[in-house]
């Protein structure tokens, strides 16, 4: 018998899909308000507020009684085991399963869903199918009043979050098209809700209707602007911005390129300033210029300096500031380009711009410096001194003690100028590099042809500007190749510049070519600065230091560093960091074309770079990890390795190199021999299982595995085994991680390698711990720890104290587990390592938090997490803050508990850890039920229950289990709580967990005393 009480719609009660008969309109309502709160005691002066507003008759509790009998009447005649309706002391219960109730199993399916959002995204859309099959129109239908208006308006809410999570789940999935539907009737109802408006925009154009999500992002803007009196807010205009520039609508979420200001009009001026051009963007640069140039007043003259790479816009931004600064500059402005000259020929050119007349010019440079400062001494001018290229040049061309400012510019940093100020110039920003390349077409652009007005023409221009690496110069060749080839549209230039070499060769204009500009540079470098500008374009990362060049080079270090100071100083690497470097793409690409026909030497540079790349990783990793059981290298001693002397030092190491050690270990897995590539991936493993990417390295681990097999080397072998187990661990495949460490657990066994076998064991704990598994542990780390104690080795004494610890703890045995872990926090002080005293604190505080002592876990907690800070290892911070959140719930600070939990949930599913995804789930369900939310944590549970069944992992089975069953006998739903506590009960029995065990049994004994709700 299928029993259901409506509430969309029409009020009824329904038996096998017939209605019952219920009466007046106020029956109805009372049954509503019963219903809403099905499972809870709703007190009469609430029934009364919600049958009649503000304005209740005198008799209206008599009158209430008699609808709640009609009420009554109305259930027995509907189903005879149709839900009881009980009076209390001034309230009234409906002991109905609140999933009986259509609107409150359509907010649960909506709240489901939303938990298992970016978890399980299939199961969260068959959840809002399922919301979608318990409504069946407007709430409490025919029935006014401010109740009934709240109500609507309460789940008119959740209506509009389900439609915006499927959405979001079909736009997550590339269905754009299919989003659009659902989000059209609620942008109508709310058509200034930014959210739901920027989804819809977004669908629109990832469904190609571009068109209509430019208009509805305009229209929109409009009628905030017009209603609000606000502008439309920053997130329409980023997406409308991202649109017009062409971006995929998988990226639009919070990315969009910034507007561009108007340049302002140049001023021409009677000198020999080259033409100013329309200008595009640079304002803090242009700003900073000001600011400089305007310095000194007008009696003194500043000295400027404009440094960058060549192309990258010096001259042009030069000349730009002097056209708008002219009313500043009244005695003339010079351009004076220097290049290669010598002093006395600048100094012609300069004082034949003033024009003396009458004199002829000496030809003694003394002379020349002395007439120069002597016409410039009481003239107010502005001289741009270009391309220089040494501080002892402009030095003889200073004006002296004068108005007149200097604004030099060039390719290498300038030192030792008197009072100068550097504003140092970079590459352009991507929108506004765009815009320059649009300007430069022309005002009105060709249409179809590289104007931007059409949405995949734009799309080509930003790849175009991409390709020229935002660099001015090669934007503005770019442009002219376009407006030179009039058949040509953006996409022909683009297939040329990406077709082939493609790029640098492209870059030419007839007149101007790139591959000069960077060649000038070039040439002026020595032969070693020379190689190493070379070899720094074979490095596949885009950031490197002092030490890979060396390896690249085969140069000494100190030798290295010098060329680099001096390739810096040129303006051909950059240092975003202390002693790290960058070189623009365009820049490298130039430089790699130098590079030896044959590679001979690029291919032995690449390998003595693999070489050094992992030799580092190697020293630094057994500082960081220095109970792995490890397989050496192949040594090299013409590589110098950094300087890494304590494991603070080796974090930070490893973090900076994560990505140039990736790359190292693509390189090798394509270049490299299987053997390079299985010592390789076994070195990277602790760093990869930090930083959260080992799950991704599997396939390396399981050739790893294969190879050491056909090479026979079991010693080998097994420490693979364990690296590749780590790897399925995190992979959730505990079981397959128990068999890997049970085979290297054989080898290490058959071939009489203790530190092996102590490897081995503590590596199967971790999937046996996750299972359930206690007593196994126990066992295994009851016989190493006889041999460790002989040992005395205190670094993994401390770590099978510790382990012990946990057994006993899930074993309920709280003496024995307080005993181990006091033993592994002394052990671990002793030898001062820092990761075995966070950890084992993280396990007292769970101690105390068992014991009911939360206090004391938090300070533990806390304790621990300013020692997990200090380390690199993201994956143990975020898993000591969600253990803290609990504890924090158990005081009270509901607030903050949430904050870290949801963090640590953020996390886990980035790096795709679902068990720990579940647990932070089922933590933030924990919050949301000692706040009194309990109906927003039932969803919360049962996510957090799917992912723990799937996986295996007992112990939260047990814990999501048993939170479900408590939010769910809050809320009455008595027959769904019985279910849950029970599969808690049985859970804690087969894994030994008799503390969850007990507590699991208290539940079940309380949930059967409580009066049964109806399932239908």
């Amino acid at each position: 018998m299928e029993f259901e009480i409506r509430l969309s719609g029409s009020v009824e009660v329904r038996v096998d899909g017939r209605a019952g008969t219920l009466g007046p309109t106020k029956t109805r309502l009372a049954l509503a308000s019963l219903a809403w709160d099905a499972g809870r005691p709703v007190s009469v002066d609430s029934l009364v507020h919600r049958i009649w507003d503000d304005h209740p008759p005198a008799t209206a509790r008599e009158t209430l009684h008699a609808h709640v009998s009609r009420v009554r009447r109305a259930l027995r005649a509907a189903a005879p085991d149709a839900p009881a309706l009980t009076s209390r002391t001034n309230s009234y219960v409906l002991h109905a399963d609140p999933d009986r109730v259509d609107l409150r199993a359509h907010t649960s399916c909506v709240e489901q869903a939303r938990a298992l959002k970016g978890s399980d995204d299939g199961a969260a859309l068959r959840l809002l199918e399922r919301a979608d099959a318990h409504w069946h129109g407007e709430p409490l239908a025919g029935i006014s009043g401010s109740w009934p208006d709240h109500l609507r308006a309460t789940v008119g809410e959740t209506s509009l979050i389900a439609a915006m999570t499927r959405a979001e789940l079909l736009m997550n999935a590339g269905r754009f098209a299919e989003a659009v539907p659902v989000l059209v009737p609620l942008v109508d109802e709310h058509p200034v809700d930014e959210a739901l408006v920027g989804l819809l925009a977004v669908a629109l154009h990832g469904g190609g209707r571009t068109a209509e999500a430019t208009k509805l992002l305009q229209r929109t803007r409009q009628r905030v602007i017009r209603d609000i009196g606000l502008d439309g807010g920053r997130r329409l205009h980023r997406i409308q911005e991202g649109i017009l520039a062409g971006a995929p609508a998988g990226a639009l979420h919070g990315h969009g390129p910034r507007a561009t200001p108007a340049a302002r009009p140049a001023r021409p001026v009677p000198d020999n300033l080259p033409r100013d051009v329309p200008w595009i963007g640079r304002r803090e640069e242009l700003r900073r210029l000001t600011s400089a140039l305007c310095e000194g007043g007008d009696e003194a003259g500043a000295v400027v300096t404009v440094e960058g790479m060549g192309g990258v816009g010096k001259s042009s931004i030069a000349v730009h500031i002097a056209h708008r600064l002219a009313d500043r500059y009244p005695d003339g402005r010079c351009f004076v380009r220097l290049a290669g000259q010598a002093p006395g020929r600048a100094l012609t050119t300069l004082l034949r711009v003033l024009g003396p007349e009458g004199r002829e010019l000496p030809q003694d440079t003394e002379e020349l410096i002395a007439m120069w400062r002597s016409s410039a001494r009481d003239r107010r001018m502005l001289v741009i001194l270009d391309d220089a290229r040494s501080s002892e040049q402009v030095r003889q061309l200073l004006p002296g003690a004068s108005p007149t400012a200097v604004l030099v510019t060039s390719r290498r940093r300038l030192t030792g100028l008197p009072g100068a100020r550097s504003v140092p110039l970079d590459v352009l920003p991507p929108d506004d590099a765009v815009a320059l390349f649009v300007r430069r077409l022309g005002a009105g652009g060709r249409a179809g042809q590289g104007d931007g007005s059409d949405k995949g023409d734009r799309a080509d221009i930003v790849d175009i500007v991409r390709v020229c690496g935002y660099l001015p110069l090669a934007i503005e060749i770019a442009a002219s190749r376009l407006l030179a080839r009039s058949s040509w549209t953006a996409a022909d230039l683009l297939r040329q510049l990406t077709a082939g070499a493609g790029g640098l060769d492209e870059l030419r204009d007839g007149e101007r070519s790139l591959e000069h500009v960077f060649a000038l540079s070039y040439r002026a470098l020595n032969a070693e600065q020379q190689l190493v500008f070379r070899r720094i374009s074979l490095h596949a990362g885009m950031e490197f230091g002092s030490h890979a060049v060396a390896a690249l080079t085969g140069l000494p270090l100190a030798a290295t560093e010098r060329a680099l100071e001096q390739l810096h100083t040129r303006h051909l690497i950059a240092e975003p960091t202390p002693h790290r470097f960058t070189m623009h793409d365009l820049l490298r690409r130039y430089a790699r074309s130098l590079s030896d026909p044959e590679h001979t030497e690029s291919r032995a540079a690449m390998s003595r770079l693999a070489k050094f790349y992992m030799g580092a990783a190697d020293r630094a990793d057994r500082l960081v990890h220095p109970y792995r059981s490890r397989m050496s290298l192949d040594s090299d001693d013409f590589i110098m390795l950094p300087e890494i002397d304590d494991v603070h030092a080796a974090e930070q190491w490893l973090t900076t190199e994560s990505g140039n050690l990736s790359d190292t270990l693509e390189w090798i897995s394509r270049h490299g021999s299987e053997r390079q590539l299985a010592l390789s991936v076994h070195v990277l493993t602790g760093l990869l299982d930090m930083r959260g990417h080992l799950a991704t390295a599997e396939p390396l681990l399981q050739r790893a595995v294969d190879h050491w097999a056909a090479a026979q080397d079991r010693e080998a072998r097994a420490r693979a085994l364990l690296d590749l187990g780590v790897a399925r661990g995190h992979h959730s495949r505990y079981e397959e991680a128990i068999s890997a460490a049970r085979e290297a657990l054989e080898l290490a066994r058959a071939l009489g390698d203790t530190e092996l076998e102590i490897e081995c064991v503590n590596q199967m704990c971790i999937p046996l711990w996750q299972t359930g598994q206690y007593r196994m542990m126990q066992s295994l780390q009851e016989q190493i720890l006889d041999s460790l104690l002989q040992t005395g080795d205190s670094l993994q004494i401390a770590r099978s104290y510790n382990v012990l610890g946990v057994t006993h703890l899930h074993l309920s045995e709280i003496d024995a587990a307080r005993h181990h872990f006091n033993s592994a926090l002394a052990e671990f002080t002793a030898i001062n390592h820092e990761r075995g005293i966070f950890s084992t604190l993280n396990n007292m505080a769970e101690l105390a938090t068992r014991t009911g002592d939360p206090k004391a876990a938090e300070q533990a907690y806390r304790k621990a997490i300013s020692l997990a800070s200090r380390r690199s290892d993201r994956r143990e911070l975020a898993t000591l803050r969600m253990n803290l959140a609990n504890a924090l719930i158990s005081l009270g600070n509901t607030a903050e508990a949430l904050t870290l939990a949801h963090h640590s949930l953020d996390y886990f599913r980035t790096v795709g850890d679902r068990r720990r995804e579940a647990i932070a789930l089922n933590r933030i369900g924990r919050a949301h039920r000692a706040a009194g939310r309990s109906e927003q944590a039932i969803p919360l549970h049962v996510a957090a229950l799917t992912l723990a069944r799937g996986i295996n992992a007992a112990g939260e089975v047990v814990d999501a289990a048993h939170d479900a069953a408590l939010a769910h006998q809050d809320t009455g739903r008595t027959a769904q709580a019985l279910a849950y506590a029970n599969e808690s009960f049985k859970m804690s029995m087969r894994i030994g967990a008799h503390a969850e065990a007990a507590r699991a049994s208290q539940t079940l004994a309380a949930l059967r005393t409580t009066p049964r709700t109806s399932t239908g």
